[in-house]
């Protein structure tokens, strides 16, 4: 993280200005410094940055656009991160939601800098009073593991690698991890991971964190860990496969969550799983027709072994449902279709829970994390119907494809108190002021932000 947040105003730092839209004359700033402004253009829209020389040339501060009333984001503050100078600095007149400006700072400062790319500038900045400095790290602490799992590349993040990842986060927090690997799934029934995971190099793996006292209420994360996906024998375009890299975005996912339950210390029976493969071609792929039996008895046809995210998916979630959770949540880049209804930044969710979707819509709202509740559309199930197996994989008129994967999903929960299906998308295609091109933390804040007001938080 290059920004460093300080507890107290530093007699060196400087004054960060925010103004609305055209409203230049109404702030706080010297009369010379708006002079400035003036002169090199700035109108205060959304997301600029405007350092103001000093008497000797120095910085001597910067103006900061908030846009328009009521049409700016709140995280648009990690503009700052990328263009102040380096140095110390603080906010004239605190924000409006000066935790999620100061959050979005944060954001902001995020570079994935594993290959080479340089840092963003280090900063040091004040934290506005009320501000909980520990809360807003750990948040984006969270955000940054999910981002830099995801735009890690497929040949330095497979299976074995996301493991790697996940046994260094249940080591940073005393929790435990137990893994079933390769033939192993056969053993302990878990057949549609082994089946859709079998021909690749690295072996497919069911990882099973585990945290929290015993007797505590059990949230299980259940997160789709498609290393890379090549669509298997229905193969996809080149095209189609330049960012599977991200088709491991649920994992990174509900493991960004986790660090910040875990940082917490909510006071809950925290359980991960993560069905850790790759979708990959060879003799002993699975096949177009073929039918596999899953952990919960369901025989299930592939119509399409591009659509084996639900498939591993749902074994892991047949494991967890046995636990009879009270809450339990998955996440996966599941489906093109929700990209179609909602674009890239809204991720649907389906769930039966109307107390759930109603704290899920608020917390969206509230923490600035876009969520759009969608249908579990009952009578859409029989778009799954097989001639020969209990339930399809896919349906054959592509109509409703993320409500009919999240309904395929349902098929495999049943003792579950509450239960919530997020269909992510894990990227951002282009530069937001609080999040570059590349891997993204979706809904997680929303989900956490649900989790403490029902459980607590030590912070």
């Amino acid at each position: 993280m290059s920004v460093t947040l300080l507890s107290s105003p530093k007699a060196s730092s400087l004054p960060v200005y925010a103004v609305e839209a055209d409203a230049l004359d109404a702030c706080k700033a010297p009369k010379t410094a708006i002079s400035w402004a003036k002169a090199n253009g700035f109108s205060g829209a959304a997301a600029t940055v405007l350092t103001v020389p000093g008497e000797n040339g120095a910085v001597a501060g910067a103006f900061f656009g908030l846009g328009k009333t009521d049409a700016g984001n709140p995280l648009a503050a990690g503009a700052l991160a990328r263009h102040l100078p380096e140095g110390d600095w603080h906010f004239a007149d605190a924000p409006k939601d000066a935790e999620l400006a100061i959050l979005g700072l944060l954001l902001g400062s995020y570079a994935f800098t594993r290959y080479g790319k340089k840092p963003r500038n280090a900063l040091g900045f004040v934290l506005p009073e009320g501000v909980d400095a520990n809360r807003v790290e750990r948040l984006a602490n969270g955000c940054f593991l999910a981002r830099d799992l995801i735009n890690t590349p497929a040949g330095d993040m497979g299976p074995d690698a996301l493991e790697d990842a996940t046994r260094a986060l249940a080591n940073e927090h005393g929790a435990s991890l137990s893994v079933t690997l390769g033939n192993d799934l056969l053993k302990k029934n878990l057949p549609m991971i082994h089946a859709v995971g079998r021909a690749a190099e690295a072996a497919p793996r069911l990882l099973d964190l585990r945290w929290g006292r015993e007797n505590a209420p059990k949230i299980t994360l259940v997160g789709k860990g498609v290393c890379f996906d090549t669509g298997g024998l229905d193969i996809k375009p080149a095209a189609g496969m330049l960012l599977m890299k991200k088709d491991m975005g649920g994992a990174a996912n509900v493991l960004g969550l986790a660090a910040i339950l875990m940082a917490a210390k909510l006071d809950i029976r925290l359980r991960v799983l993560i069905p850790a493969v790759e979708n990959a071609v060879a003799g002993n792929a699975f096949r177009p027709g073929d039918v596999l039996t899953s952990r919960k008895g369901l025989t299930v046809e592939i119509g399409n072994t591009d659509a084996e995210g639900r498939l591993v998916l749902a074994d892991a979630m047949a494991l967890a449902d046995e636990e009879e959770p009270e809450l339990l949540i998955d996440m996966a880049t599941l489906t093109g279709a929700a990209r179609v209804a909602l674009g890239p930044d809204v991720p649907p969710y389906y769930t039966d829970d109307e107390a759930l979707a109603g704290a899920l819509a608020q917390a969206s709202e509230s923490v600035a994390d876009p969520l759009w509740r969608m249908p579990l559309w009952k009578p859409y199930l029989s778009r799954l119907d097989s001639k020969i197996a209990d339930i399809n994989n896919v349906s054959l008129d592509g109509f409703a494809g993320s409500p009919i994967a999240g309904l395929f999903l349902g098929r495999f929960v049943e003792k579950a108190k509450s239960w919530a299906h997020f269909d992510i998308y894990g990227w951002n295609p282009a530069d937001k002021p609080y999040a570059p091109i590349g891997g993204e933390a979706q809904g997680i804040r929303a989900i956490e932000r649900v989790l403490a007001n029902r459980y607590g938080s030590a912070s």
